[in-house]
């Protein structure tokens, strides 16, 4: 893989729904003038900052607490709102910091109501124009379920998948993990108070996001702490309050953070399995190669927590004529004895350039009954969100994009400017 000021332009939708309308945002940037923006951070990275402010010890409990609250309960854009805290405190703060988010570059709407946005980070030097990474909110008639990306790029090259073939940039911070939360809930008016987008795609529940999945941009496990710092924030009960059986953390197998996560996270472990032999996962997730399947099964049977009632969930992508024949299903079903698990079947979802292609519908069903009858239960994940690129497996940030262009241009002889022109044409 959303004010409390709730202007128009933070909740109407865009002019339309086909997949393809863009709606470019003017949002402020996390960074203002100078000041840091206070939204994001932990408890911790509160502490620190109201310490700069010169908030005496004795005081400091209960300022964080305040600033938590209203950052994560209420969704607070200007420290004004904060009415609990003194004037000359918030004075202080306005000089020093901002509760800024992210740059929304761009907002898509899936016709399934899958919503996609570019966001821009701030710049951390005079050569960093401000990392983007793409966030996906999927709606559902009972529950919201928000796609975070927790590193800009991603190292591990998962041949099937489109965010894969875009280089690592860099990390994540925590708060700028949380980040994401917080523009998702600022866009579907998920704050007390709060109106909510009327286009009619928004569950009619008591929350717009009720769920988090680990499984945008990047792989979670190598980036351990600001990943567990960021899910502190998101499952705090007096903020944000997402619980952590609310949460998944997908890993394609970094066997050795595996437990940690269990004890440091606590969150719902999903692994990206997709092949049931060596040869072929190695090809599909070459992080097999390090890590081979008999070490991350091991390290699943060992998982912190791991009960029927807190079962691991298994992605299987399901590539035509590569990974979904009856013997891959039954080797799949022998491979995870003993393991309390839920198989998540995922139809392929193409993207330009891709070498793969879809297993048909009838293949799928006949693998799914196969693990069906052998006792686990084997949901075919819907494809959400396939016309904006937002789907498991699709996302890669416009700069990225846009990189790839400039070289397919480049080769036939055409200059940038034909590049930011055919972008713009899309």
């Amino acid at each position: 893989m959303h004010a409390p000021e709730h202007s128009a332009a933070a909740t109407s939708a865009p002019a339309a729904l086909d997949g393809i309308e863009k709606a470019p945002l003017i949002t402020a940037p996390v960074q203002t003038a100078g000041r840091r923006s206070l939204a994001g951070l932990t408890r911790a990275g509160l502490a620190e900052a109201l310490r700069a402010a010169e908030v005496p010890e004795r005081e400091l409990r209960m300022r964080v607490s305040q600033l938590h609250h209203w950052l994560y309960h209420y969704g607070a854009h200007d420290f004004s709102e904060m009415l609990n805290v003194s004037k000359h405190l918030r004075a202080k703060l306005e000089a020093l910091y901002t509760l800024d988010r992210p740059e929304v570059v761009s907002e898509q709407v899936s016709k399934d109501g899958t919503r996609k946005w570019l966001m821009r980070m701030p710049s951390t030097g005079p050569l960093d124009k401000g990392a983007e990474i793409e966030t996906v909110y999927i709606p559902e008639s009972d529950r919201g379920t928000l796609c975070i990306s927790s590193q800009v790029g991603c190292t591990l090259n998962c041949s099937f998948c489109h965010t894969g073939t875009q280089r690592l940039v860099r990390n994540l911070t925590a708060q700028e993990i949380v980040a994401q939360l917080m523009v998702a809930r600022d866009r579907l008016g998920d704050w007390p108070g709060a109106e909510r987008p009327t286009d009619g795609l928004i569950p009619d529940a008591e929350r717009a996001v009720s769920n988090i999945v680990l499984m945008g941009m990047g792989e979670p496990l190598y980036n351990f702490e600001n990943v567990r710092d960021a899910m502190e924030v998101a499952s705090d009960g007096e903020g944000l309050s997402i619980s952590k059986r609310r949460i998944t953390l997908s890993t394609s197998g970094v066997v050795p953070e595996i437990a940690r996560a269990g004890d440091e996270i606590g969150s719902m472990l999903a692994i990206s399995l997709h092949a049931v032999r060596d040869d072929l996962r190695n090809e599909l997730v070459p992080l097999n190669k390090k890590y081979p399947i008999r070490e991350l099964l091991d390290a699943c049977r060992a998982y912190p927590g791991l009960s029927n009632a807190r079962r691991i969930t298994f992605e299987y992508v399901m590539l035509d004529g590569v990974n979904d024949s009856d013997a891959d299903a039954r080797e799949l079903v022998r491979l995870l004895k003993g393991i309390p698990a839920k198989i998540n079947l995922i139809p392929f979802n193409p993207w330009p350039g891709t070498k793969y292609a879809c297993s048909d519908w009838e293949r799928i069903e006949r693998f799914s009954e196969i693990v069906f009858r052998a006792g686990y239960a084997s949901p075919v994940r819907t494809p959400r969100g396939r016309d904006i690129l937002a789907a498991c497996g699709q996302l890669k940030s416009e700069t990225e994009k846009l990189r790839a262009r400039a070289r397919l241009m480049a080769e036939s002889g055409i200059g940038a400017e034909g590049v930011y022109g055919a972008v713009s044409d899309d």
